[in-house]
């Protein structure tokens, strides 16, 4: 995998789970799942052997990573409270 190709790796996912976001914002789960789906895919890309970047690519390659993390932020934003409300909800019974 080259840099260029690793970046562009980097940027599909975090394209992915900017989709997401706005995905679980709206409440649309069905997409939310097939991104999720795509997302998983290109992530798997990650475990084979990925290049160390370094200089501009390096900094690009951060810069991605910290939108993806803010991306899995705002999904969680959207989650958590429903998650919470269903752990009550099955204590309950």
């Amino acid at each position: 995998m080259t840099a260029n190709e690793v970046l562009s790796m980097y940027e599909n996912i975090a394209g992915l789970t900017g989709k997401m976001a706005a995905a679980a914002q709206s409440g649309d789960w069905n997409g939310f799942d097939s991104l999720q789906a795509q997302c998983a895919a290109q992530a798997s890309a990650t475990a084979s052997s990925v290049p160390a970047l370094d200089g501009a690519k390096r900094l690009r390659k951060i810069d991605l990573l910290k939108q993806i993390m803010a991306n899995d932020r705002a999904v969680r934003d959207v989650t958590e409270p429903w998650m919470g409300q269903l752990d009550r909800a099955m204590r309950a019974h």
